[in-house]
Formats: C-alpha cells, structure tokens, sequence
C-alpha cells in the first residue's frame, strides 16, 4: 500500500512540475509574439530587400474586396478568408511594371475569388500592362475561366500535366420549388412588384419566367463577349475559337483534364505541361539558382516580400477626400465580410461629414442590396453629408443594384464600368404558411390575444385584411422607391416606372436610359469628387472599420502565426443572404426587401 502511495504522490509531483514548465513556457511565447506585435505596429514596415534579378511570385489567395474588414470587440475568426484589397494589388502590380531590378513575374490566380466580374476584368488589364514590361510566366495544377483571363496575357503558360483546364460561359441553373409547397401543403404568396424582380421566383414558380430569362441573357452576353475578347486578343486567336472550346470541352472534377489539356497546348491556349520539379529546373535555368537558399530552387521573392519593401504614398493636404465602401449584402447592424451593415457604413459617412477637412466622399458601392430600412439609414446619412454641402460621388462596382441604387441616390455624380450590373429597382417579398401541413401531420394552432394581429406567424393562415396589409406594404415600398430615385434623376415617376419593374442593366446600357451618368472606374470617380469640391490638391481618406492598438497588435500576432491555419473556399455572402431571404424567411416574420439575385454572377 505505502508503494502504490509513493507511486501517486511521484505522478502528483512530476504532472504538478509538467504543468508549470507548459503554463511558463505557453506564457512565455504569448509574450514573445506580443513583444513582435509591438514591434511590427510601432516600427514601419518598410524594408530593404535583395530583389535585383529575382522574380516575383505573385500568387495572391483569398477573396479580392474594395475594401477590407477589419473586426472589433475582439471578433477574431480562424475561419475568415484572406482580404486582398484591390487598390493595393493595383498598387503592387503597378509598382512590379516599373522596378527595373525585376526581369520576371510569375503569376498564379487559381486561389484568388472575386465578387463578381468587374473587379475581375480590372485585373486581368493590369497584367496586360504588365506583360508589356516584363517577362510574365504563368504556371498552375489548374486554370478556371477566372484565373485564366489573368494568366492568357504571360508570355508563357505552363500547366501541371495532370491539372484541370476549364474555360467556361457564364451562367448556371436555380431551383425551382413550387411543386414541392404544394406537395407539403404549403401556400405560398408573393407581393413582390415589378416583373422582373426574380429573386422569389425559387418559391412561387416551377421554371424561369420569360422575363428573368430576357434579363439574365442580356447581363450574361456582354460580359461573356468581354471573357472572350480578353483571352482572344491575349493569345492571338478568334473569339469563336474561345467559344468553341468553351462549347467543346468539360472538366468537372477539376484535376486529370488531359483532354482539355492537350486541345489547350494544340490551340495555343497553353505553352506546355511541367511537373512541379520540371517547372523548376526550368525557372533555375532562365533565372539561375539561389545560392543563398537551403533548397534547390530559383532566385525569387514573394509578393508578400515585395510589398514590404515599398514605400507608402503619403500625401499631405488640408482637403480630404473621403472614400467609403458598402461591400456586400446590405443589412442593419455593424459591418462583417460579405455584408454592409448600415450602423458601421452610417458611422463612417457620418465621421467624414463632421471633420471640416473632408471637403468630397467618394462611396464605392459594390452590392445587390438588402433591407429596407438599413438602406435608409445609409441614405440619410449620405443626404446630411450633402446639406453640409459635401459633394457626393458613387462609383458603382461589380454589381450596385435594388437597395445599392438606392443608396446611391444621394450623388452629385455616378460613375459605373461597362461591366457593372446596376437597376433592379422594385422589392421582394414572398412567404408560405403552413396551415395546411400542421393540419395534415396532426397540428392545431389556438390562443387568445389582446389585438386583431397579435401573436401571427406563417403558420396560420393569410386572412383577407392581412392580405391587403401585406400588398399594400409591397407597393408603398416599390413607389417609395420609384419616387426616391426620380427625385435623384430630376425625372418624372412614369419614366422611372419604365425602365424599372426590378429590371437589372448592365453599366453601358445604365448610361444609355440615363440611371448612371458616366462609364467610368472608382479613380475617374475620386477625379471628379476634387473638381465638384472645386480642390485641385487633396488627400484620399479609406474609411474602415475601427479597431483599437491593442486589436491592432493581436492581429499582428495572428498575422505572424500564418492564421487561418486552413485555406477556406471563399462564399460570396450576398449569396447566403439571398438564400436566407427567399428560403428561411418564409418561416420568419415576413419583410419586404430590396436584393438582387440576378446580381450574383459567378466567376468560376
């Protein structure tokens, strides 16, 4: 017995011991890391790197975004996507064209996602610039359309012999759940005004109406013909070469495409296949080897790397330009990743109005809308800003439609690209009750209450008054909207009426029924912001989210650890909340809406 005793009290001992060693040591890397925290807020980031003769990896991987979310109160996630701004990539590319240290970039797009094909398109021309001053090489496992209109314009691309090579058209197929309420017994009804507002037609059709047809073909096929002049002229072929192989050749699976691969080589859409030790013997060659490394491999930098070594614009002005971004689905509340929320994007507007320097605001607007009231709250904001006589200008991105033409109303000035989708101007709202059903399984619902209304969910039934009460909700919405935008436009309500109906418009035909007043991309916005404020030197002000020192260092700490430790497919949450206003909310308290699902094009 006094054995076994000896034997607990040394395991007591030795995980006490064990314990304090782990707790110091935890402790001491925690602190560690906040000392380098410290360190990297505190000291510029600028460095002088050795790049003369080096190529730059340009791999960027995570989501592009006009303007990054940065998360306070301490909402640090592990499962957030990687941010890459788009002013700063610009920057960067802008900055390789003219470094003469540099011979070469290589370039891989496949672990980058984009809202939509504006911002796309935008990248695709500034590596065009950049292959007019440098050797570009592109080398992937696998190009998708996307990745592929920035690879097209290297000099050489290579591909991993048993990657995927998939070029595809735009557009794709929705469900359809009509039959499927009416098999559960479940009513279902709509109130959405205009007829082409399509973003409950999930609920109330079995098949895509006529209308939603004629509008998607018209968004899909400038924008296709654009995929297709950009590959076509980058690799000297014909257009309907492009088409061709797009109508030609499937790779689902995503990897092992040696057909496409092979029809790719013979076409001149790729140079030649390389394995991964291939392609690297190949880059030792053309670039010698870095002596320097402990691995066998080519003289490079990374971006990353790159961009440390560059220096910061900093411009000094008395006249501030302030530019502010509502990204993403708008909702009320604070601003996440994929959603304007109206609290923080109001805050934003509201601090650049009451700071004397701020003499324009440029507002990027890149969304399909959302809630009503978050919509107004953005607008009221941006209407006090102008009876402060602050000049006003949106630059409309991928997509500015339904609520996001309705937060732009407030301009002196609109700016959109050719490419962006715009109009949408109408509401969605459409909702089932399940009466029928619970009475089917066995259900009853009773009560008493205090008021006609009170206590009503979905699961009881729509009576006639509440149907009017819900109509007339939709159509004060819809002719609120109508008003507010004829009121922007200095146009009459019916001529409004005419070209909206919930009707989407890309960007070129936007200008021709005079929605947007000119094509044009968020810098030609910021130019004309400084001649309506009648300044000709000025500072740009990026509005983002506020985060304190001490958020500030944590990042800095994250940063360093590599978090997230996983790469996470990126998902647009306009998507997700398109999802949840047309198939959760028919089980909440239905609400009308200003979204637009038309809007959501995927860039594969």
């Amino acid at each position: 017995m006094n054995a076994l005793k000896s034997v607990f009290n040394f395991l007591g001992r030795f995980l006490t011991s064990t314990r304090i060693v782990v707790t110091n040591l935890i402790t001491f890397i925690f602190l560690a890391l906040v000392f380098i925290g410290l360190i990297s807020v505190l000291i510029p980031n600028e460095r002088s790197i050795d790049k003369e003769g080096k190529v730059v990896i340009l791999n960027p991987e995570g989501v592009l975004v006009d303007q990054e979310v940065q998360y306070s109160d301490f909402q640090f996630s592990f499962g957030q996507v990687e941010q890459i701004q788009t002013r700063d990539l610009i920057k960067l590319i802008q900055s390789i064209s003219k470094d003469e240290d540099i011979p070469a970039v290589l370039v891989d797009f496949s672990g980058l996602s984009y809202s939509g094909p504006t911002n796309l398109i935008k990248i695709s021309q500034e590596i065009k610039k950049l292959s007019e001053l440098k050797r570009v090489i592109a080398f992937s496992d696998r190009y998708t359309t996307s990745s592929y209109l920035i690879a097209a314009h290297a000099d050489e691309i290579y591909i991993h012999q048993a990657g995927g090579f998939d070029i595809q058209g735009i557009g794709g197929y929705r469900s359809y759940s009509k039959s499927l309420y009416e098999n559960l017994k479940m009513k279902v009804y709509n109130y959405s005004q205009g007829d082409y507002k399509s973003a409950v037609e999930g609920l109330t059709r079995d098949s895509m109406s006529d209308f939603d047809k004629k509008q998607r073909k018209a968004l899909y096929d400038p924008i296709w013909s654009k995929y297709k002049e950009i590959i076509a002229q980058a690799r000297g072929i014909s257009e309907d070469n492009v088409q061709n192989f797009a109508d030609s050749y499937f790779d689902f699976i995503g990897e092992a495409a040696f057909d496409n691969i092979d029809a790719g080589i013979e076409q001149d859409y790729l140079t030649g296949v390389k394995s991964f030790p291939e392609f690297r013997s190949f880059m030792i060659d053309e670039f010698g080897k870095d002596e320097s490394s402990d691995r066998e491999t080519y003289n490079y930098i990374t971006y990353q790397e790159y961009s440390s070594s560059m220096k910061e614009d900093k411009e000094k002005s008395e006249n501030i330009i302030s530019v502010i971004t509502a990204e993403g689905a708008i909702v009320e509340g604070e601003i996440s990743q994929g959603f304007a929320g109206s609290a923080g994007i109001a805050r934003q507007i509201r601090k650049a109005h009451e700071d004397d320097k701020t003499k324009a605001i440029v507002f990027r607007v890149n969304s399909p809308g959302g809630s009503i009231i978050a919509s107004e709250i953005i607008r009221d904001e941006l209407l006090q800003a102008k009876n402060k006589g602050k000049k006003v200008v949106v630059s409309m991105g991928d997509y500015a439609a339904s609520g996001g033409v309705y937060i732009s109303t407030p301009a002196d000035y609109i700016f959109a690209h050719p490419t962006t989708i715009t109009g949408s101007i109408g509401v969605a709202i459409a909702f089932l009750t399940t009466e029928d059903s619970l009475e089917y399984i066995g259900i009853s619902k009773d009560g008493v209450q205090t008021s006609k209304f009170a206590g009503w969910t979905p699961e009881l039934p729509v009576t006639k008054e509440l149907d009017n009460i819900f109509n007339n909700l939709a159509e004060r919405s819809y002719q609120r909207f109508l008003e507010v935008v004829s009121e922007s436009r200095k146009k009459d309500v019916s001529e409004i009426n005419k070209i909206a109906g919930g009707r989407v418009w890309i960007g070129t035909d936007a200008l021709q029924i005079d929605i947007i007043d000119e094509l044009g991309d968020i810098d030609d916005a910021i130019g004309k912001a400084a001649a309506l404020a009648k300044i000709s030197d000025y500072q740009l002000k990026y509005s983002s989210s506020d985060v304190s020192f001490v958020e500030t260092v944590l990042s800095e700490i994250f940063g360093k650890l590599s978090l997230p430790l996983e790469k996470i497919k990126f998902v647009n949450a306009s998507e997700s909340i398109y999802k949840f206003l047309t198939e959760l909310a028919p089980f909440n308290k239905p609400s009308a809406s200003m979204i637009c699902k038309v809007c959501i094009i995927e860039t594969s």
